[in-house]
């Protein structure tokens, strides 16, 4: 895949006097997103910045529509402070996860509130049928939006597995199939049919960005996060940022080596994926198509999903067991496509399992219920065009 803008960076210390104003508003922004609405004084108080630029910011951004004023607050003595929120409809982005099975949509609004959603499934991920897809949702979510929410969509974020053409064994798929994606420019496919910048990350780090920006990361900090989709990937949250890795691949937690069922080692991909449970269904001649369709329904599915509960729960124990013998993390989140009761008892059992490890020089993390759910990859790629323009990835310090 080629003409690619990977994910958001961090910007860096020691801006030149041109990106001082920039720099400065994305900071402010950035303590507003994580934290609600702040009065001025409070804002500066937290970057740094005097009472008078913050004042200054605040006002063009009120102008340009991206903040608003929420509600006086009144203290005892003096004047009520007005703290200023995100503007919801100050920008709006659109997020396209590509799946093994399915692919999903989602319009986010700058409060990280979905305003419209899509989805559909297949035997195959290919290009045709993905920006197809793509290109009619594109057309629903124009005509529902009024001609100024229009203006606000700044960007596409998608998000797709790394180097898809390699898992074609997994998928029942021939090599040729899946080839057409290679060295395929996803800029190009959807300039076909739209002039919106593209921005392209890791499907399981866009869902790592969803969990850490929407989700837990606001109170938990640094952690390592698990999404069980089709393949099991994942993501790093590092000094409260979310790390890419030089490929934009970190967390690959997929390609992690386990003991398997048998007592071979494979990967954790091989033991934890739903791709496995779809197998199990279907060897037991029932149609596992519900799996990958919305709203999730698994009645039916019980006796096979307790039994791959009960293997990829020993192998994701064993994996965190190996995470934090490289980074001592306190905290793990798991999360993925699936029901949320079905989450709830793939973390407990993983939590049992855990506590069989050999851990020792290492001390016990907690494990947590991811709280984005199945969109959380398509929210995540929604999020890339949003940081990538008005919000800094490393919030240290500021929040």
């Amino acid at each position: 895949m080629q003409d690619m803008t990977i994910g958001p960076q961090v910007v860096a210390a020691g801006v030149n006097q041109a990106r001082v104003r920039d720099h400065n508003e994305r900071i402010v922004m950035t303590i507003i997103q994580r934290n609600g609405g702040l009065p001025g004084i409070e804002i500066a108080r937290r970057c740094g910045l005097s009472p008078q630029t913050v004042s200054v910011i605040l006002r063009s951004l009120e102008a340009d529509g991206f903040l608003e004023r929420g509600e006086p607050l009144r203290g005892k003595v003096g004047k009520p402070s007005v703290p200023m929120l995100l503007h919801p409809d100050g920008v709006l982005s659109v997020g396209l996860k590509i799946g093994r099975r399915s692919a999903e949509l989602a319009l986010l609004d700058f409060l990280g509130q979905v305003r419209f959603s899509a989805q559909t499934a297949y035997a195959l991920p290919l290009p045709g049928t993905v920006f197809g897809f793509l290109r009619k949702g594109l057309a629903e979510i124009h005509d529902s939006l009024t001609p100024k929410q229009r203006q606000r969509i700044i960007g596409i974020g998608i998000a797709s597995p790394f180097e898809i053409w390699n898992w074609h064994d997994s998928l029942g798929a021939r090599q040729e199939e899946l080839d057409v994606w290679r060295g395929l420019s996803f800029a190009e496919e959807v300039a076909k049919f739209s002039d919106l910048p593209v921005h392209v990350e890791n499907d399981a780090t866009a869902a790592c960005r969803a969990e850490h920006v929407f989700g837990l990361g606001s109170r938990i900090g640094d952690f390592a996060y698990f999404f069980i989709g089709s393949f099991v990937g994942g993501g790093i949250v590092l000094n409260q940022s979310v790390y890419d890795g030089r490929q934009s691949n970190a967390g690959a937690f997929g390609s992690m080596p386990v003991r398997g069922p048998d007592g071979n080692t494979c990967q954790l991909i091989d033991t934890a994926s739903l791709h496995l449970l779809e197998n199990r269904l279907r060897g037991i001649g029932v149609n596992p198509g519900r799996l990958w369709t919305r709203p999730q329904d698994w009645s039916g599915f019980d006796a096979a999903v307790s039994d791959w509960i009960g293997e990829a729960a020993a192998s994701l124990a064993a994996a965190v067991v190996s995470v934090i013998s490289v980074i001592d993390f306190a905290d793990f989140v798991i999360d993925g496509a699936m029901p949320p009761e079905v989450r709830a008892r793939l973390v407990e059992e993983t939590r049992r399992h855990l506590l069989r490890q050999d851990l020792r020089g290492l001390a016990l993390p907690e494990l947590h219920e991811g709280t984005v759910g199945g969109d959380a990859r398509s929210i995540g790629a929604a999020a890339v065009p949003v940081f990538s323009r008005f919000l800094l990835n490393s919030h240290a310090g500021y929040i």
